[in-house]
């Protein structure tokens, strides 16, 4: 009957309940390393109970706020804090909803090892960290485990940077100590996307021929005004642009009788005017008058 009893004991696991207080409560120096971390400090009498009882290693616990439906999970750091006391961070105790000295339920688990795991920073500020992948993987070597929907608090450059847990893989509550775990961001909590501005596609650039076109200067069909039949002038509106006949485009036509080693200068001819009628004096004329032919002869031999 005595054996019986004590292998029932053996296998029981460890649940029990304790007040629980804020790290900054600690006596003593005060404790950083648990405060940006994920691990507790229990009393001594739980490593006695733990040793003696059939639990799994590393020590992972549940705390359980029945009063408000929440719980977490955790590792323990010491066993070091007064009897009937435990000591967890301060981020721990929001998740909880807890207050100083609020009774919580301590059970132990065994969670599988996590695989994957996605956050969403609680500020944009986050993004301001060149490598945020290798910051979150250095301040999560504190952390035993990760819970779906915890809010952890992590402690970069003197500044605290809160992340809220969106999934664990394989299961809502992970196990992080000697994993390999993928690790996925989500846009900050009231992030919006820089606008940039539409380039122009290749149609908006595109010029119509036709806008390159002079304006017609000879005889344009349908332009002109009109008159009413009451007899009052109609109003003219410069910018109506169905008076304006756009020119049709027409390419130019290739001179067919060209040859190959010559170069035709195409100049506007001027019309002749009497400049004895008009009056004026004749004026300069390039290469106009006589020249003088020099001849140069050869030396003979």
């Amino acid at each position: 009957m005595f054996s019986l009893s004590l292998f029932n004991d053996i296998l029981r696991p460890f649940n029990t309940t304790y007040r629980c207080w804020s790290v900054s409560m600690l006596p003593g120096s005060e404790r950083e390393d648990v405060e940006r971390g994920g691990k507790i400090i229990m009393p001594p009498s739980a490593l006695d109970i733990l040793t003696r009882l059939n639990i799994n290693y590393p020590m992972l616990f549940k705390l359980t706020n029945k009063r408000a439906n929440r719980q977490t999970h955790c590792g323990v750091l010491e066993f070091i804090a007064d009897e009937d006391k435990i000591y967890i961070p301060y981020w721990m105790m929001k998740n909880l909803l807890l207050d100083e000295g609020d009774m919580v339920q301590i059970e132990s688990v065994s969670l599988e090892v996590a695989t994957f795991s996605k956050f969403q920073p609680q500020n944009s500020e986050f993004l301001d960290i060149t490598n945020p992948k290798a910051v979150l993987e250095n301040c999560l070597r504190n952390f035993a485990c990760l819970t779906t929907g915890d809010v952890i608090a992590i402690k970069y450059n003197q500044k605290i940077y809160e992340m809220c847990v969106l999934e664990t893989k394989p299961g809502n509550a992970v196990s992080i100590i000697e994993c390999d775990m993928n690790v996925e961001f989500a846009a900050p909590v009231g992030y919006q996307e820089p606008e940039h501005e539409k380039k122009p596609s290749a149609e908006d650039m595109m010029v119509d021929p036709a806008d390159l076109m002079p304006e017609p200067t000879g005889f344009i069909a349908f332009k002109g005004s009109g008159n009413r039949l009451d007899g009052k002038k109609k109003k003219e509106n410069s910018d109506d642009k169905s008076n304006q006949v756009k020119a049709v485009y027409q390419r130019g036509i290739p001179d067919y009788d060209y040859n190959i080693g010559t170069i035709q200068f195409i100049r506007n001819i001027r019309p002749v005017t009497n400049d004895k009628e008009n009056g004026s004096q004749e004026g300069f004329k390039p290469f106009a008058g006589s020249g003088s032919v020099l001849k140069t002869k050869k030396n003979k031999k």
